[in-house]
């Protein structure tokens, strides 16, 4: 059975997702003259700053896109649905906030995306841009925790380029924000449960089967599998579940300041993950860990997937001070 979409084709839907964010955000956006998917901060670049570009598949919004802006990332690269951009729009949006300090590549740990970023940094390289890459690994279902290095970039990517973001804006050296950007990295940590699939434009089919009555714990952004199978229960109890994992990996001392990440994974209702925000300070709470500032909502979807994660970033005054940095973008603000 077909999906619903309001779409005019499949093919088109990228590039008309894209004319309609610029339509709407022209005081924040711009894409470079002939190449509509790399997309480009209008207050965000300067001479002497580090370039903050990110970038992936689109289907996440409002990840990459809306994380664009002053005090944020600089570009964003645009791929298609669930597929890392090729190298030209990565070259475009490095050169075009290159300010002569570096430019740091931040993106989600994924094969198709590593490999087109080094490509495009070793073209970079030959015009004497320095390009250095930061892979974002908070999904803490997708590898142990010893091998953080191997897991998968999702919704913690929120906080994870907040931080790095706020460094570049601040005028950080260009190795004070590649470790600032893994500091952050290694102090964020995300899990999520699947309710039901998505479909992509191109098909209008469910991208995985999943059983009615059935949620899948740890399941990637793409539909990649989970950890477990499991009867759906109340709200409460998976939100338990997610969070053990979070707290046991995390390892944080009583007193010690959190940042806080509800979100929908594109067709969960606010209401529903407010039920589970109430849970997840009930469980910080119990732990003795303080939320210094919480998100509920749309931050990394997965087109239609029903289904939600939770991201904490274990604080520190420096991560902190950069979390609450400001920030104007197209789809985000602090």
């Amino acid at each position: 059975m077909k999906t619903k979409k309001l779409i005019n084709a499949g093919a088109d839907a990228v590039d008309e997702m894209l004319q309609g964010v610029l339509a709407a955000h022209p005081r924040h956006l711009y894409a470079v003259e002939n190449m509509p998917r790399a997309i480009i901060a209008r207050n965000g670049p300067r001479k002497g700053k580090v370039g903050l570009v990110i970038g992936g598949g689109s289907g996440h919004e409002p990840t990459f896109l809306g994380f664009v802006g002053k005090g944020l990332a600089d570009a964003a690269a645009i791929g298609n649905v669930f597929a890392s951009p090729p190298p030209d729009p990565i070259i475009a949006c490095a050169m075009a906030v290159d300010g002569g300090a570096g430019v740091l590549f931040m993106y989600g740990n994924y094969a198709g995306d590593v490999m087109n970023f080094d490509m495009a940094s070793e073209m970079l390289a030959l015009d004497e841009i320095e390009v250095r890459t930061v892979l974002t690994t908070d999904d803490v279902a997708s590898a142990p925790a010893d091998q953080r290095d191997k897991g998968r970039g999702v919704a913690g990517n929120v906080f994870i380029f907040k931080a790095a973001g706020a460094a570049c804006d601040l005028l950080y050296s260009f190795d004070d924000v590649e470790r600032v950007a893994r500091h952050a990295n290694a102090r964020t940590y995300t899990m999520g449960v699947a309710l039901s699939p998505c479909s992509l434009p191109q098909t209008l089919r469910p991208n995985f089967l999943i059983g009615e009555g059935e949620m899948e714990i740890g399941m990637g952004i793409h539909g990649e599998p989970g950890v477990a199978r499991e009867p759906l229960r109340p709200a409460d109890a998976v939100t338990d579940e997610l969070m053990d994992s979070i707290l046991r990996e995390m390892n944080a001392d009583r007193g010690d300041r959190v940042a806080v990440l509800v979100n929908s994974l594109g067709s969960t209702p606010i209401m529903e993950l407010y039920i589970m925000m109430r849970r997840v300070k009930s469980r910080l709470d119990d732990a003795g860990l303080v939320i210094h500032t919480s998100l509920v909502g749309n931050y990394c979807t997965s087109l239609e997937m029903a289904g939600a994660s939770i991201t904490v970033m274990h604080l520190d005054d420096e991560l902190q001070r950069l979390i609450d940095h400001p920030c104007d973008c197209a789809m985000f603000a602090r």
